[in-house]
């Protein structure tokens, strides 16, 4: 693919996807901004970067619910780059939750990390990946236009991913820049075992959700970081505003 010495911002790079996707990207000799909130895992990632190919790595720690962490990143990538070719919003956190135990302040702070924050630096990197004619790949979920128990929140604000990526890329075609999202079901992550109190429950919870995708498994990090470089290539130069899921099926039966 033709990442070699393009801008890549990854956000919520310290683990699962993210991580997934920096360590893909610098296997094509990209330059890279990496975020977290895990300093010690983004040194770690960085590290491993340099290692598969990467020209050089600029690490932010931020914090998705402060904006003022958020608007460092853009800063920090364009004072040492000078451009921006390619952004992956994946930085997001869950509850879970149904509507009767909803707290008031995850919702708030859901809409802010996932949401309110993915505007922002979309915003900020937007005239620097028009003068680039760049991308965008969102990472959406399967639940935001599927019912999945108790993630009412994380729905919703996926639900509003889904959109923002659907008008930013129909407002910026023109342009020349390409906006898309992945939306995955069930992903194995350290963030998704650490929901769990015991190996038992996380154990159950997957066999059973392996169960109910016809493909027989869950996802794997690796191939939501393949979908992310396949948007962000020229080989779907022809692709903008899709939302493509990743599910091993289960949409078709639910």
């Amino acid at each position: 693919m033709e990442f070699v010495d393009k801008i890549v911002i990854v956000t919520g790079a310290s683990s699962g996807i993210g991580r997934a996707t920096a360590l893909a990207f610098a296997e094509h000799g990209c330059f890279l901004t990496i975020t977290g909130r895990n300093m010690a895992n983004l040194n770690d990632v960085s590290s491993l970067c340099k290692n598969k190919g990467a020209k050089d790595v600029v690490i932010v720690k931020a914090e998705f619910k402060n904006l003022e962490d958020v608007e460092s990143i853009v800063h920090a990538t364009v004072e040492k780059y000078k451009k921006i070719d390619v952004l992956v919003n994946n930085a997001g956190i869950n509850v879970v939750e149904d509507l009767e135990n909803t707290k008031m302040t995850n919702f708030d702070l859901l809409f802010q990390v996932n949401v309110k924050s993915m505007l922002r630096i979309t915003q900020l990197a937007m005239p620097y990946l028009v003068e680039s004619k760049g991308n965008i790949v969102n990472v959406s979920s399967y639940c935001a236009d599927k019912h999945v128990p108790k993630f009412l929140l994380l729905g919703m604000t996926k639900a509003a991913i889904s959109q923002l990526t659907k008008t930013t890329a129909l407002d910026y075609a023109p342009k020349g820049v390409r906006v898309n999202a992945i939306c995955p079901y069930v992903v194995l992550t350290g963030i998704a075992r650490d929901r769990f109190d015991t190996r038992e429950e996380f154990d159950k919870y997957y066999k059973d959700a392996a169960a109910a995708i016809p493909l027989g498994r869950i996802g794997e990090a690796e191939e939501c970081s393949n979908a992310i470089l396949f948007l962000a290539s020229n080989k779907s130069a022809w692709t903008t505003g899709q939302c493509l899921v990743l599910d091993g099926g289960k949409g078709l039966v639910s």
